[in-house]
């Protein structure tokens, strides 16, 4: 600290840009944090060069807000040099905390997503099948790339992370909350998830009536009934299986919870837990026959995409193993 005010830095690692616009969603409390804090670093909002966080002082950074996933050694390198310069590492959302919707790329190899993008799609020009390469020498010099992995992380795979922020953005409620307590010195116990002990179903107004379902399908396939539990509709929600604490937004408009927020305490695979908790819902029937527990589990469109959306990098299955 510097006087008494906190230094704060933010970072925007393999993500979509959510996390850097929930930052500013909390609205008029930015100005107290202001009020008692500095920003000495985030990239998408000031001009601050990787070399002023090389030159800073080891713990130089009070809090640092990491979100995004570990896609390439760019962003490898700055977690690793972020970690060092920092007292208190936050993977703040879901790419950091679990890899994120990136994470789904791990379903393939990194050269099979090099040839997808730049020679196999149907738009595509490119007659030489040329790749990016992470170093290419032209009449000027020497051009550099980050390498891209074979695989996207998440943070904590990297290097040690202090809280976890779950969300994709995080909720309002969960940045605020995260603040005040950096703010007012009242952290809980390193390694904690700064989100609620309970699931989203905890946080659902719907009506949960009977839990049997005949069929599965997908939001656009019907409307739903607005008082009723999705899932009793047939509609999958990932609710059971997902750590609260965004107050069920998606719930509340009729659209169904897809995991953002990640396993539920003292679960280690969400896919698992919501497989089991659809098993269980799937074979209440006792008189419903094989053949027919079959079809309505073959309608599940995108199985690893619906149950792993979030959560594939630091899931039990982690990645498909690819033989180049």
């Amino acid at each position: 600290m510097d006087g008494g005010r906190l230094r704060l830095a933010f970072y925007w690692a393999a993500s979509c840009g959510g996390c850097e616009i929930a930052v500013l969603d909390i609205n008029e409390k930015i100005l107290e944090v202001v009020q008692t804090a500095d920003i000495v670093f985030w990239p998408a909002a000031i001009d601050v060069k990787y070399g002023d966080v090389e030159k800073m002082p080891d713990k130089y950074i009070d809090v640092c807000f990491f979100n995004g996933g570990i896609r390439n050694s760019e962003q490898d390198r700055m977690a690793r040099l972020l970690r060092e310069k920092s007292k208190i590492l936050i993977a703040y959302g879901s790419c950091a905390c679990f890899g994120g919707i990136p994470g789904l790329a791990n379903l393939y190899s990194g050269r099979e997503i090099l040839e997808k993008i730049y020679i196999k799609t149907p738009s595509t020009v490119n007659p030489e099948n040329i790749i990016p390469k992470p170093v290419v020498h032209v009449r000027e010099g020497e051009l550099e790339l980050p390498v891209l992995y074979d695989e996207v992380k998440a943070l904590n795979q990297n290097v040690e992370v202090d809280y976890y922020i779950p969300g994709c953005p995080p909720a309002v409620e969960r940045t605020v909350f995260a603040l005040e307590a950096i703010l007012k010195g009242e952290l809980p116990p390193k390694g904690s998830v700064l989100a609620p002990q309970k699931s989203v179903c905890d946080e659902c107004p719907k009506v949960k009536e009977n839990k049997k379902i005949s069929h599965i399908c997908r939001v656009y396939e019907k409307i739903p009934s607005p008082e009723k539990c999705l899932l009793e509709q047939g509609i999958i929600c990932m609710g059971p299986a997902t750590r609260g604490g965004c107050g069920a937004r998606c719930l509340n408009v009729d659209m169904p919870c897809t995991g953002c927020g990640g396993p539920c305490p003292n679960v280690s695979d969400q896919g698992a837990a919501m497989l089991s908790a659809l098993a269980s819902i799937i074979s209440a029937e006792e008189k419903r026959s094989l053949n027919e527990i079959r079809r309505i589990i073959n309608s599940i469109a995108d199985p690893a995409g619906t149950f792993y959306m979030y959560v594939l990098p630091s899931s039990t299955l982690k990645r498909r193993f690819v033989r180049e």
